[in-house]
């Protein structure tokens, strides 16, 4: 128990933050609507439009318009922004939530999200 009575299973506390959620869904769904971005991670879709707006930013993702959707095109080999972590990219993450590499996923991908040949 903590000095204050609660013990670690009171507190609401996650190891991966927002940012990495939404960086992960969009890796998994690169087609995404952000009303659905947003259920998914159970963020409000104000929450999901800013850290979709920080990631794109940094450089972690391209939005590009195919119709009157977007599509997200996330680079893997952007470095963690943390300073202890900066000596690894976020593709090992991605890898590991998405089940696939994503360098070659990303290759493989044309803007419209199609497998190229």
């Amino acid at each position: 128990m903590g000095s204050n009575g609660s013990t670690a299973d009171d507190r609401n506390w996650t190891f991966l933050t927002n940012h990495a959620r939404v960086l992960v869904e969009i890796a998994r769904h690169p087609h995404s609507r952000l009303r659905d971005i947003a259920t998914t991670v159970a963020i409000t879709e104000r929450a999901a439009q800013a850290i979709v707006n920080d990631l794109e930013h940094a450089g972690y993702l391209t939005r590009t318009r195919v119709g009157r959707r977007n599509h997200y095109s996330v680079d893997p080999n952007r470095p963690f922004r943390h300073p202890a972590d900066a000596g690894h990219n976020v593709q090992a993450l991605l890898a590991v939530f998405t089940g696939e590499d994503q360098s070659s996923a990303s290759a493989a991908r044309s803007p419209t999200g199609q497998e190229s040949p």
